[in-house]
């Protein structure tokens, strides 16, 4: 337990080194601006491609604006919109009818574009060609792009498309042209380019009703105000300001429109009564006429004229009370039909019609308008829908029961002068035969004549009405040409692009950082075991034979990589100290990470400070310590262990100075079992005798168990890690050994390292224990490659070398 616990006081801290961060992404600088360069690109084809969309805008102003004459008659009910009304006249911009209409102000019949390299563009107001239509059916008509090029003055061709073979055809200007239904003709211009290729079509207005109603937008400026804001996207701004501009002006014309029709109406209602009065006014009249004449009859007596004179009143006052209920009726029946439009059509003025059947009418209008715009995105079934009929159903039932009100009332006024009049017909009945027929004749003549009078004075009113009416919203600023795009934003685009090219660059350094499995420095070492590194042994940046037979430490001995290995050597004079002979035993985890190139270097440096040096190669397996020295492999170590050999028959002289070696020998069978003799132990009791050092090359031990007993038994254990080639679990081996066994004499060395900014930690490691961390001295040796102190065969590390970045 108390073991445990000194191991966990020397575990390793790490802070985030924000320098080292930056360093990272600036090594692979290249990977960041690549993908800049791929976006920026890709940015530019795509505005280059994508075709731009300009956005034009109008405003108007909703009012409930009042006749100027409406004090001249009370004949048209004023509009209450209410809070519903920017709702409701958005409702009517859009709809279909004022859409199609403003298509119908616009020069609509053809339409001409120019084909470019990237897409097909309209040319929209222009009209390069004269066509004139001949035959042209709206329902049948080919609506295929046609394409015209000209021949020479007289001649041109035009191709275009049935089904799907292509036609290609000559004519001759102001000659008939038929494709399919729709035939007509071209009239020759100077002004067109002999060179030119233009395409045109022919189009109906409902060709444009669904391209103008999906852009156009409509909303408040403010909040809770009537300034009403328009605006169209299209890719040609001139059609866009000119659709925008002839809806505006149509919904004027439409809202004028519907406000009149009330009084349209009404006068429509008095001109059937007078056609029927007029007849009946000239009818009574050639028959007092004619009575007088036949009966010689010039007046009538005083009580035979008061009798007509009260009768002619009561019958005025009854034919206005039928007429009253006539409109009542026809009321009654509109709104029960739930007819859009519906309006008061008839009010004599006497105070029979409920005030606030205006209102209700009014409000009944506005909600079939919205059901009836409802209904063209919803169903009858769809909760919009069922609110607003709620809602329909509640106004009509309201407006039901006041007419039925009103018609009651009229209906007794008219029994009671129905009763009255009976009296007066029983006082005209009473007077001589002749007075009596003149004076129903004048009676007849008189209120036929008086009702004439009062319609057509009614119609008057109706007429003046009308004609003061102004449409209840105002242009305040009509669309203008917006040669800006709306979108694609290049701005946006652009700044989009370069952060996409910004995070790109970075995500494929973190993606190459995370996907490596390798170690590549100390600090990732350190940072997963608290067995100490005793060194690090640079990369040799020249190639090396397979066999290191250069021993690069002698060879080279101004090298960087020669330095870093004297480096080990001296860290190795602090451990096992008290030792006179030391026993050091060299592995790894897998083959291939350089132990033995190590094991070379480390025993040829050593040997260099008047230390005798014994070079073991004990990986019985696959040793290559014969082919580094060029010998043969006949007797070694594995001939000494299965007693065929002594030890002065495998003890071999280098040509270096107090450097000996003992290679493996002949493979065997059971290697393992061989280095668990204790005749091992007996050999390196002899060599300790002789040598200062005994440098053991063992088998790797994540591999095969060889290595075990001659760990056990030595005095330093050298655990070597290859930068990028060794794996993270490749660095908890040491530590997992140093428990498993008790061990306390193992040690790390990095091998082949060299400087690579992309793999290295973002961090720096400091440990809990002072003197476990300046226990060694070591170093990397970066960036000392210009201190003069090194020989350095830099050519490929130039910057301007590309070759390197892909090592």
């Amino acid at each position: 337990m108390e073991e445990t616990k000194n191991i966990q006081n020397k575990l390793s801290n790490q802070e985030i080194d924000y320098f080292k961060l930056s360093k990272i992404l600036v090594s692979r600088w290249y990977l960041i601006v690549g993908s800049l360069v791929v976006c920026i690109i890709f940015s530019n084809v795509y505005l280059w491609y994508t075709p731009k969309i300009y956005a034009t805008s109008g405003t108007m102003k909703l009012e409930d604006k009042k006749s100027e004459i409406a004090d001249l008659s009370s004949i048209i009910p004023s509009s209450d919109r209410g809070a519903s009304r920017i709702q409701s006249e958005t409702s009517v911009i859009q709809s279909h009818s004022v859409i199609l209409n403003a298509i119908k102000d616009l020069d609509y019949p053809v339409s001409f574009y120019i084909e470019g390299r990237v897409r097909t563009s309209e040319i929209y107001p222009a009209k390069p060609l004269n066509i004139q239509l001949v035959q042209f059916d709206s329902l049948n008509y080919y609506r295929g792009l046609i394409t015209f090029k000209p021949i020479n003055n007289r001649h041109f061709n035009l191709a275009y498309k049935i089904g799907y073979k292509e036609i290609i055809r000559s004519y001759l200007y102001n000659d008939l042209v038929s494709i399919g239904a729709t035939s007509f003709t071209i009239r020759n211009s100077v002004a067109i380019n002999k060179n030119a290729v233009l395409l045109f079509k022919f189009n109906t207005p409902e060709d444009f009703v669904g391209r103008i109603r999906r852009e156009l937008r409509t909303g408040e400026t403010v909040k809770n105000s009537n300034i009403l804001s328009l605006q169209i996207t299209d890719a040609n701004p001139q059609f866009a300001a000119d659709a925008l501009n002839c809806i505006m002006k149509e919904y004027l014309i439409y809202d004028r429109n519907r406000k009149t029709q009330s009084a349209t109406q009404m006068i429509n209602f008095i001109d059937d009564q007078l056609k029927y009065l007029s007849s009946q006014v000239q009818g009574s009249e050639k028959s007092i006429q004619n009575f007088k004449q036949k009966n010689r009859l010039m007046e009538v007596s005083a009580s035979a004229d008061a009798a007509m004179s009260k009768a002619r009143d009561l019958e005025s006052q009854q034919s206005i009370l039928n007429l009253q209920l006539l409109a009542i009726n026809d009321l009654k029946q509109q709104i029960a039909k739930e007819k859009n439009n519906v309006n008061l059509n008839f009010d004599a003025g006497n105070g029979q019609i409920d005030p606030s059947l205006n209102r209700l009418i009014t409000n009944l209008d506005v909600l079939l308008t919205q059901r009836n715009e409802l209904l063209k995105t919803y169903n009858n079934n769809s909760q919009p829908i069922q609110d607003i009929n709620r809602s329909i159903l509640q106004i009509k039932n309201t407006a039901l029961t006041s007419l039925t009100t009103t018609y009651s009332n009229i209906k007794r006024n008219l029994d009671y002068i129905n009763k009255q009049l009976a009296q007066v017909n029983q006082q005209i009945s009473l007077l001589p035969v002749h007075e009596r027929d003149i004076v129903s004749l004048r009676r007849d003549f008189e209120i036929n004549e008086k009702v004439y009078s009062f319609l057509s004075e009614k119609k008057l009113e109706a007429q003046i009405s009308r004609s003061g009416i102004l449409p209840g919203a105002t242009i305040i600023e009509p669309a203008q040409i917006n040669y800006s795009p709306l979108a694609p934003n290049e701005h946006d685009v652009h700044r989009s692009a370069i952060i996409i090219g910004l995070i790109t660059g970075i995500g494929l350094i973190i993606l190459i950082r995370v996907l490596s499995p390798y170690i590549y420095d100390k600090e990732t070492i350190e940072s997963l075991t608290t067995i100490p590194i005793i060194g690090v042994i640079r990369k040799f940046p020249e190639h090396i034979d397979e066999n290191s037979s250069q021993i690069l430490a002698v060879s080279k001995p101004k090298s960087i990589f020669a330095e870093s290995v004297r480096s080990v050597r001296t860290n190795l004079n602090f451990l096992a100290g008290d030792k006179q002979s030391k026993v050091i035993c060299i592995t790894s985890e897998v083959a291939g990470e350089g132990k033995s190139f190590v094991a070379v270097n480390l025993s040829s440096t050593l040997s260099l400070i008047d230390k005798k040096v014994i070079l073991i190669g004990a990986d019985l397996r696959r040793s290559k310590i014969h082919k580094t020295f060029k010998v043969s492999n006949d007797v070694g170590l594995s001939s000494y262990l299965s007693y065929q050999a002594n030890s002065e028959d495998i003890i071999q002289h280098s040509s270096q100075k107090d450097l000996d070696f003992i290679v493996s020998g002949p493979i065997p069978p059971n290697p393992s079992e061989l280095l668990h003799n204790d005749r091992m132990k007996t050999l390196i009791k002899e060599l300790t005798a002789i040598y200062d050092i005994i440098m053991i090359d063992t088998a790797p031990i994540g591999l095969v168990s060889d290595a075990m007993p001659l760990i056990r038994m030595s005095d330093i254990n050298i655990f070597v890690i290859r930068s990028g080639k060794s794996k993270f679990y490749s660095a908890t081996v040491p530590q997992r050994i140093t428990q498993e066994y008790r061990l306390n004499n193992t040690v790390i060395v990095l091998n082949a390292f060299i400087e690579d900014l992309l793999h290295s930690r973002y961090y720096t490691t400091k440990f809990s224990d002072d003197s476990y961390s300046s226990k060694y001295y070591y170093s990397d040796y970066n960036s000392y490659e210009a201190s003069g102190y090194y020989y350095i065969d830099n050519k490929e590390n130039k910057w301007w070398n590309i070759k390197r970045w892909f090592k």
